[in-house]
């Protein structure tokens, strides 16, 4: 796959990421949350709300610093000095009033009578904000209920429409800033983290699903994917991929017996053809091919069988079995066959003698396969070596072995190399690679010059699923 691929195909799994399009909407949603709190803060600023908002805090306060003698009569104003610079200084910019429940003024700033509309303009006695001109000057006013003693009373408070501008540009602008720009570093960094945790906490269990589904193989179809940790848009996916595999293993275990049972229908027919055969009294010649025939039929037949077998792990009784000594079974029962072949099996161990978690039936057919191929294949009067390690075992023969385009054929079903001295089924290297795959062991063949060495390693495999 060139470079160029490899980089589209990764642009392509980060654009269909669920995540990342989480977080892309998230980022959208904060940034449209931020543009829209700037934008009501424009026009907050703009229709004079935050100077209208500030005019009646205010009036708020500075009723609580109204002073009354002991017979409920209003004295003074005990505001802070800033306040009574702003009512002495600038007198024609601010001032406030205190009127009672008649609408006369009990109480004033230093500007009086005068800053305030003229007499028979309508009082605003009620909770609210008002606006009126002075010499041609804008003024704000808010007006303020609150009772004392039993009685009714009104405060007032207005200043010109320049000093809330002054004000507001001065000092609320800068501060809402500021506060914007707190709100929206809060929003994406704070809220960002923890979109982006949840994510991960959220999106776990699909890393567990997907390393599971990867495990499963045609020796673990009996697997299914959990769906309790699954969040509920997900869960529905997973159950039709667990159907899926209900389906699968049935079409599979079906396909299975179809291939026991066959070779088992097989072995009694072939059995009564031979026994006929070597009854009669023919030419021996015609009666040995005959005989031939037969018997390579019935060794396809044999390892069928043992295809059917070795293709289901739950044939399989784990324990730990010492290699050695099923090595030694092995070359003892191809003593013969060796023999006749002209060539001799050796065998060498690590110190101290190892052991396997395997199904020892198996280990003894995987090695009987490899050692069979290897005599089938090497030289007359050369060695054949089986070597033991403590993580892999090695089989090597001095054959003319295979060309590099050949070796990944040599595991599939029926394939044949040439240089055999025999004619059988092509089945033996894939029932050791079978058997390799249900104890999750790694098989490989490489040429070795001369010859072709085979290596089982227990490392590098995919260990047999029990269950997910």
């Amino acid at each position: 796959m060139s470079a160029a691929s490899v980089m589209r195909s990764v642009t392509t799994i980060r654009l269909s990421s669920l995540g990342l399009k989480v977080l892309a909407a998230y980022v959208v949603g904060a940034l449209l949350s931020i543009a829209l709190a700037v934008a009501a803060a424009v026009w907050m600023v703009q229709h004079d709300v935050l100077a209208d908002l500030e005019l009646r805090e205010r009036v708020g306060t500075l009723v609580g610093k109204i002073k009354f003698d002991a017979g409920g009569k209003p004295v003074e104003l005990d505001a802070s000095e800033e306040d009574h610079w702003l009512y002495d200084s600038l007198p024609n910019e601010a001032a406030y009033r205190l009127l009672d429940a008649a609408g006369n003024v009990a109480l004033f700033s230093t500007a009086g009578e005068a800053f305030w509309p003229p007499s028979g303009s309508p009082i605003r006695l009620e909770r609210e904000g008002f606006v009126f001109e002075r010499d041609g000057v804008t003024l704000h006013g808010a007006t303020e209920p609150f009772e004392h003693q039993g009685r009714q009373w009104y405060f007032q408070f207005a200043t010109s429409e320049r000093v809330m501008k002054l004000v507001q540009h001065k000092f609320a602008l800068p501060y809402m800033g500021v506060g914007v720009g707190i709100f929206s570093a809060v929003l994406i960094v704070a809220f960002g983290l923890c979109a982006y945790v949840t994510l991960r906490y959220a999106l776990k269990p699909l890393l567990g699903v997907s390393e599971a589904a990867t495990a499963i193989s045609p020796r673990s179809l009996h697997a299914r994917l959990q769906t309790e940790t699954m969040p509920a848009e997900i869960s529905p996916l997973v159950d039709s991929f667990n159907r899926v595999l209900e389906r699968l293993e049935h079409g599979f275990r079906l396909q299975q017996e179809f291939l026991a049972n066959a070779a088992h229908e097989l072995k009694t027919p072939l059995a009564l053809i031979r026994a006929q055969i070597e009854l009669r009294d023919e030419d021996k010649s015609e009666r040995d091919s005959l005989l031939g025939d037969v018997d390579y039929m019935a060794r396809q037949v044999q390892q069928l069988l043992l295809l059917a077998e070795a293709s289901e792990v739950r044939n399989y009784s784990f324990a730990t079995v010492a290699v050695r000594d099923v090595a030694l079974e092995v070359i003892a029962f191809l003593q013969l066959m060796a023999e006749a072949a002209d060539v001799r099996v050796t065998v060498s161990e690590a110190s101290g003698g190892v052991l396997w978690q395997a199904d020892r039936g198996a280990l003894f057919t995987l090695l009987k396969n490899l050692l069979e191929n290897a005599i089938q294949h090497a030289p007359r009067n050369t060695d054949i070596s089986l070597e033991i390690l403590n993580d892999e075992l090695t089989v090597r023969d001095l054959g003319p072995g295979v060309d590099a385009a050949q070796l990944p054929q040599l595991f599939n079903r029926f394939w044949r190399g040439a240089h055999r001295r025999d004619h059988g089924a092509g089945l033996g290297l894939a029932i050791c690679q079978e058997i390799a795959l249900a104890h999750g062991w790694l098989l490989t063949a490489e040429r070795a010059e001369p010859g072709l060495r085979f290596r089982v390693s227990k490392s590098g495999g995919i260990a047999p699923t029990k269950g997910v």
